[in-house]
């Protein structure tokens, strides 16, 4: 308990775990569902996009199903602390969320599509929690590396922003930035990483939050179209 309020706090850089030069821990450099590489290469004109949405094991389980998807992979982003441990981020001192890295292809799918699964599975509401996981690990975000993507993230989380209001719930959370800005991705630890193919019965909160996000928000010349709100799923 006497913990839980300095988890919630993101710390200053003086005050984040020093943390050390290289990564501490070996990883599987393939992707255990996919068959695909963690780190690359990855084929030309792919696009990569992270987002963190509460503890990573569901997550990627998520993102690793959908069309388009060339690999995913877990780890720790948006803080201080150079090649932190999944003991180290959980304090909070370290100012990382559990993150997952996408890598797409955008001629199979598109970064509003993959943002529709981001806001239809958490609840982007609650600033540094997803249910009983507590602390600014598991604060909800999007890191973007392209200026589509980030177009793509402000449209459909001020649209998603209306389909709660309607429906009786508060101001998304979400930090939006982009990838640059949020700081070096480190990849999570060998046990982390397909988590839940590898433990199938494993702890997994995540799930349609029973909202439905629209999407075809964006025109040709990518800029935001008007589109009606679709209403919440049954």
């Amino acid at each position: 308990m006497f913990g839980l309020g300095r988890k919630s706090t993101m710390p200053t850089p003086e005050d984040a775990l020093p943390g050390r030069a290289t990564r501490p821990y070996a990883v599987d450099p393939t992707n255990v569902v996919l068959g695909t590489p963690l780190e690359g290469p990855y084929p030309e004109g792919f696009e990569e996009l992270y987002v963190a949405m509460g503890c990573f094991w569901g997550v990627e389980r998520i993102f690793w199903k959908q069309p388009g998807v060339y690999v995913t992979s877990v780890g720790y982003m948006g803080g201080y602390t150079p090649n932190p441990t999944y003991e180290e981020s959980t304090t909070g001192r370290t100012g990382h969320a559990e993150t997952v890295h996408i890598v797409y292809d955008p001629e199979a799918t598109s970064a509003e599509l993959l943002l529709k699964e981001f806001w239809e599975n958490h609840n982007p509401t609650t600033a540094n929690r997803q249910g009983n996981d507590v602390g600014t690990a598991y604060r909800s975000a999007i890191y973007w590396t392209t200026p589509e993507q980030e177009r793509a993230a402000i449209a459909t989380r001020d649209a998603f922003q209306k389909v709660l209001t309607d429906n009786g719930f508060g101001e998304i959370s979400t930090e939006i930035r982009s990838a640059e800005d949020a700081g070096p991705y480190y990849l999570g630890e060998d046990y982390h990483q397909g988590y839940l193919h590898k433990n199938p019965g494993g702890y997994c909160n995540h799930g349609p939050n029973g909202m439905t996000c629209p999407v075809g928000l964006l025109s040709s010349d990518s800029t935001p179209a008007q589109t009606d709100v679709l209403p919440p799923r049954a």
